[in-house]
């Protein structure tokens, strides 16, 4: 499988000079497989630009949402292949314990937020609430769970036809209530069973470890904590990911350095940048 990331930040960042190599468009991530099947991993603004680049003769995408959070939402309505006749739009993402994915949905894709209803949409639109088990979608076999992070979220775990396994966890704090972190059994720990042994693993790592203090109980990990959280899963890849918005190119390239120095994995950790492709 082929995954293209299209947004990495956690919040819009302001284009220029600073951003250029990480980008400044949240959260999203595409997923090819061999055999032509579309996945979508979150609808931040990367979807935009992501929608205009896919093939005409594409009959069906689907989207998989972590939850519902305006920085991996907030470019749906923007989704080109949402507007042609025919074209099978399927939506999988958390439920909450009073209202559907589609009724959540809904408060974004109507007015006063957004000029278009759901129900006004052409395309042929299907909404699947997880976690649900394992389930095919085309070539792939997919698992999510719920995770450590504000509100109903979700983690993916995607297995393709030749057996390579990417898991996606872009809002994840796995230290949260865990002052053991990352010492206590891999069994005990939020995600772990999604991660585990994962050959790329996409992960939370908004913060560096001077500033995760401060931020405890948001949601979301540093770089130092995403690198120990992979080690303690066995993942053969990392890519950092959710950004921080007010991190400049130069701050994630040092955030990076200093994380990687403080924890000497064995395994490659790359920093998410936007455009960036690998190939399982």
């Amino acid at each position: 499988m082929q995954v293209k990331l299209c947004g990495t930040r956690g919040s819009l960042a302001t284009p220029g000079p600073d951003t250029a190599r990480y980008g400044g468009n949240t959260s999203c991530v595409s997923v090819i497989g061999r055999e032509g099947t579309v996945l979508i991993l979150d609808a931040g603004t990367g979807i935009r630009r992501l929608g205009a680049t896919l093939s005409a003769n594409l009959k069906r995408v689907d989207i998989l949402l972590t939850h519902l959070h305006m920085d991996h939402v907030q470019g749906l309505g923007f989704f080109g292949p949402l507007y042609r006749p025919g074209f099978e739009v399927h939506i999988w993402g958390p439920a909450s314990a009073t209202l559907s994915l589609q009724a959540r949905l809904m408060r974004y894709l109507s007015p006063p937020l957004f000029p278009v209803h759901l129900s006004e949409l052409p395309c042929e639109l299907s909404f699947h609430a997880v976690p649900c088990g394992n389930v095919e979608i085309g070539e792939f076999q997919v698992v999510a769970e719920m995770i450590c992070h504000p509100g109903p979220t979700v983690g993916y775990r995607i297995r393709a036809a030749n057996g390579k396994v990417l898991t996606y966890m872009p809002d994840h704090e796995p230290a949260l209530g865990n002052p053991a972190f990352p010492s206590l059994p891999r069994d005990w720990t939020s995600g772990a069973s999604l991660a585990t042994g994962a050959d790329l693993l996409i992960h939370d790592s908004q913060y560096s470890a001077a500033e995760y203090p401060r931020h405890g109980g948001w949601g979301h990990s540093s770089l130092v904590q995403t690198i120990q959280y992979a080690r303690l899963c066995e993942v053969d890849q990392l890519v950092s990911f959710h950004h921080d918005p007010n991190h400049s190119d130069l701050d994630l390239d040092l955030i990076t350095a200093e994380s990687i120095a403080a924890v000497n994995p064995d395994f490659r950790v790359t920093a998410g940048c936007e455009g960036a492709v690998f190939t399982l």
